[in-house]
């Protein structure tokens, strides 16, 4: 599935993933390979990106606020305070602040 995270300042991620954990308002949930549509308000948390294992991806290039997990480089982690997040069609866009 495809993941784009963005916020009014610039995009902070986009590619292929294998899983997404997002704070959701009634608690963190994960979404995999072809969830059901979903529209959903995101509360202050961490959203953790399972990267798509065979996709290759250049850390160097990732945007500053997004990191690899310490203990596992295919996890990456990115704090955000609220957003939104629509899935449909195997493509999640979450609208970060």
């Amino acid at each position: 599935m495809y993941l784009e995270i963005v916020s009014p300042e610039a995009t902070l991620f986009s590619s292929e993933i294998d899983a997404v954990s997002v704070p959701g308002a009634d608690g963190e949930f994960e979404m995999l390979n072809h969830h059901a549509a979903i529209v959903s308000l995101l509360t202050a948390g961490t959203v953790k990106i399972k990267v798509h294992t065979q996709t290759h991806l250049d850390y160097e290039k990732l945007h500053p606020e997004v990191t690899p997990h310490m203990s596992d480089n295919k996890v990456l982690m990115l704090k955000i305070k609220s957003g939104t997040l629509e899935s449909k069609d195997n493509k999640i866009i979450i609208l970060a602040d």
